[in-house]
């Protein structure tokens, strides 16, 4: 679908937060003609020149409240810690009738914080698309970044259909898979496949910055595919994964302790010289990640995927 220029979905998009997916949403809806206006608000006046400069968005505002006016979809681009600080400035300025997503990785947090500040008569969808870069700011978006990835979203049990297929439909258009799931449960899923997996690799670089034996040069010179893996992961916006780990602690909790769990098995499998356990346990994770690439959710190729326009 995306590539190919529809019927605008919407009149105007207000985008709060001009990041990695705010900016990749604007070259999106642009590419394929989903809206008529594109409005943005960053809180950072430099964000907020580099988005002028660059035409990112059709009018860019020094606040979310003059942005968001007569906006039929709202996104909420910010990090999950601030969304509700957010949703308090734009609520008394939003249009009846519009629809406030955002694209936030946990999500029962950001639905206590936003929707007891959205007035009756406003369709509050919320929403995460797992796709991404270590990037971000204005200029890192691509109109590409959400094709063949999933868009998860995870209506309220009041939630408006129409609404919620309207949406659904813009961000189909988009190239994205979009399916719905209930948000404790999203937030579950995503603790196991992505915070966890991110704070290990946090982890991981920070134990060899300070292993001493080790010198920088040599980590940097010597970097294997895995750790490289790593560094690319941990050199991630800092405010967005703090607030996601305040926000998604039970859940990354739970992971966690199995995570160590499972260490404490590979540890012992080691000391012992138990090959076997460890050769049944590399097949079974290898089996993981050839479900994945045949999914279409990755390729075998190196760096992630990724090709060179998209690193």
């Amino acid at each position: 679908m995306a590539g190919i220029v529809h019927k605008p979905f919407y009149n105007r998009v207000a985008l709060i937060g001009l990041g990695l997916i705010a900016s990749s949403m604007a070259h999106a809806i642009r590419e394929n003609g989903l809206a008529r206006h594109i409005a943005g608000h960053a809180k950072s006046a430099e964000s907020r020149a580099t988005a002028a400069e660059i035409g990112l968005c059709d009018s860019v505002h020094e606040t979310a409240a003059e942005a968001v006016k007569d906006a039929d979809l709202v996104v909420l681009a910010v990090p999950v810690g601030a969304m509700g600080k957010v949703a308090e400035e734009i609520g008394p300025h939003l249009k009846p009738g519009a629809t406030v997503t955002d694209v936030g990785s946990v999500k029962q947090a950001v639905i206590d914080a936003v929707a007891p500040h959205l007035p009756p008569g406003v369709h509050f969808v919320p929403g995460h698309p797992i796709a991404g870069t270590e990037h971000s700011g204005p200029r890192s978006g691509f109109a590409t970044l959400f094709r063949n990835r999933w868009w998860l979203l995870t209506p309220l049990a009041q939630a408006d259909m129409a609404a919620v297929a309207c949406l659904r439909g813009f961000l189909e258009h988009m190239g994205a898979h979009v399916e719905e799931m209930e948000p404790t449960h999203h937030d579950l899923v995503l603790a196991v496949t992505s915070h966890t997996p991110h704070l290990i690799a946090y982890t991981m670089v920070g134990v060899a910055d300070d292993l001493g034996r080790v010198t920088d040069s040599e980590v940097i010179k010597y970097s294997a595919a895995g750790f490289r893996d790593f560094t690319r992961i941990a050199a991630s916006d800092p405010t967005m994964w703090r607030d996601v780990f305040l926000t998604n602690k039970e859940a990354t909790l739970e992971i966690l302790g199995r995570f160590t769990e499972e260490l404490f098995a590979l540890q012992r499998a080691i000391r012992t010289g138990d090959g076997e356990a460890l050769f049944d346990y590399f097949t079974r994770t290898r089996a993981i990640r050839r479900g994945i690439i045949e999914a279409g959710q990755d390729t075998a190729a190196p760096d992630f995927g990724r090709g060179a326009a998209e690193t």
